[in-house]
């Protein structure tokens, strides 16, 4: 009784066993065959697709940036966004000019992670479009929605303006100020808070610093902008096609 057992138990362990090994035989076989089958080409294109669109135009609207303005690699400019001379906008910032007009003035800057956009119509009356002058700088993460800052002003770092607000020239906004829908901001005025408070007047000595630093950030970008390549790697491919064709010039 015993050796019939055992006779039984080692039967089928021999049965697991050979069918464990065909299993593995097959799954390699199965392996094998995918790798064949998996592996591209030799004269296959290798596009790289991992390159971001910097300017996309929407309908008739094509983003214009100005021939000796900065715009970083990884920005996104839609629409009706113009970017004159001398303005600079810093790496991962959105322009979003979907539904109406977003101006960036001469020697302005919006530096890193700001977004900007622009509603159909304010419900202030006053114009939907963002319009930023010259000798503005953006501080970095802030956020402007149909606003309109005239010339030589600050914004600090992470300010949120809403729709129909207006900074008013020779002014400054501490950072982390938010400027609710419509409101003013008059010249010569330090404002903080949320919602954004009258500070104090700007001496003159202030004042005149503001153009300095939207100067001294555009020097800045002209070393950024020597370092960036304008165009695409897509002469590398033209250059791979020519050369698997046997095409020399």
């Amino acid at each position: 009784m015993a050796t019939s057992i055992a006779a039984r138990f080692s039967r089928r362990a021999a049965a697991s066993a050979f069918s464990g090994c065909r299993y593995v035989t097959a799954s390699r076989s199965l392996s094998s065959e995918a790798a064949k089958t998996i592996s591209p080409s030799s004269d296959r294109v290798k596009w790289d697709y991992r390159g971001q669109r910097k300017i996309i135009p929407l309908g008739q609207w094509v983003p214009k940036v100005a021939v000796d303005a900065y715009v970083a690699p990884n920005v996104v400019l839609a629409g009706q966004v113009t970017v004159n001379d001398g303005a600079s906008v810093w790496n991962g910032c959105v322009l979003r000019g979907d539904l109406n007009k977003i101006t960036v003035g001469f020697c302005s800057n919006v530096q890193e992670r700001c977004v900007i956009h622009a509603a159909w119509s304010s419900p202030t009356g006053l114009p939907a479009e963002t319009s930023i002058e010259r000798f503005v700088t953006v501080g970095a993460y802030s956020l402007l929605r149909s606003c309109t800052i005239e010339p030589e002003c600050i914004i600090g770092q992470h300010s949120i303006l809403m729709e129909g607000s207006l900074v008013e020239t020779h002014s400054i906004l501490e950072a982390g100020s938010v400027v609710p829908p419509g409101r003013r901001i008059p010249t010569g005025e330090l404002w903080a808070g949320n919602p954004a408070r009258f500070v104090r007047a700007l001496t003159h000595e202030e004042t005149l610093e503001i153009p300095k630093l939207a100067v001294a950030i555009n020097d800045l970008s002209k070393e950024h902008f020597s370092e960036f390549l304008p165009y695409s790697t897509v002469y590398l491919e033209v250059e791979k096609l020519k050369k698997s064709l046997g095409i020399t010039i």
